[in-house]
């Protein structure tokens, strides 16, 4: 079944506008998936749900919704909101009070809601910007991790990078979990978009797309996506990616960011000077 799978996935993900390299690593997890789905399907094997996808086109909407992978947590890869909180936001706060203005900032692809969730505990607790407001904007595609976004409630294994002081500040504990207070959910919105294909309204100073577009989406797809960003953030703006994602080559819209190692930051090249969130 492993290998049928593989040799399955080398088929349908280009179908989809996804790239198997990404699904290299989970691939079993995708597996695991397409075969519960066949064997709900009473189909004896892969081949067989192939020529099943050529003759009906609705199977693949559940096709895709298979190979959705959703790691999440809280503060996922610390160095990054490290960066985030000594370099880059307060720069760009900086910016954004002389222009009288909130900072606005997109979570692409925020699975259950942790990524814009800390996003917002890190800049009421790890920043001293009271003079600054913040909107988060929080997009994903799948609509059932929306509604647990909205509702705030996360298991302790979703906190465990959470710093103490912080988790006793910014959840409280209930019999199910741990729930974001209402402070903190303060300025955060969740949006149902395809990040193929769509964006939130206006423009943006940072942008966070990480372990989605520049890992599972085929070229074309990468390549889209990154133009449209270039388009939404305003020209001192910063997009951060996964720290094992790249960009397309040969994409002149952004330049990177010096910095930390492995913060993989970037802004337009658009700015007529160097940005001063990239430090």
């Amino acid at each position: 079944m492993a290998a049928d799978c593989v040799s399955f996935l080398h088929w349908a993900l280009p179908q989809l506008g996804l790239a198997w390299p990404g699904f290299r690593r989970v691939r079993r997890q995708v597996c695991r998936r397409i075969g519960h789905r066949i064997q709900e399907l009473r189909l004896p094997d892969p081949t067989a749900y192939r020529r099943l996808l050529e003759t009906t086109p609705d199977e693949w909407a559940v096709l895709e919704h298979c190979c959705r992978i959703t790691i999440s947590r809280f503060f996922r890869d610390w160095a990054v909101f490290k960066q985030l909180r000594d370099h880059i936001l307060p720069q760009l706060a900086a910016g954004v009070a002389e222009e009288r203005r909130h900072l606005r900032a997109w979570s692409a692809g925020c699975a259950s809601g942790e990524e814009p969730y800390s996003l917002a505990i890190l800049w009421r607790l790890g920043l001293d910007l009271p003079a600054v407001g913040v909107e988060i904007v929080a997009t994903d595609v799948d609509q059932d991790l929306l509604e647990r976004a909205r509702r705030a409630l996360y298991p302790p294994s979703s906190l465990r990078e959470v710093p103490a002081p912080w988790r006793l500040v910014a959840f409280e504990p209930e019999r199910q979990g741990f729930r974001v207070r209402p402070e903190f959910r303060e300025g955060v919105s969740f949006v149902q978009q395809d990040l193929r294909r769509e964006n939130p309204s206006g423009r943006f100073d940072l942008i966070l797309c990480r372990n989605v577009a520049f890992t599972y989406f085929d070229d074309a797809g990468r390549r889209a996506t990154l133009r449209r960003f270039a388009s939404l953030l305003y020209p001192n703006g910063v997009l951060v990616i996964g720290r094992e994602e790249a960009l397309p080559e040969g994409e002149g819209q952004f330049r990177p960011c010096s910095g930390a190692a492995g913060i993989h930051s970037f802004v337009t090249r658009e700015a007529e000077k160097a940005s001063p969130a990239c430090t």
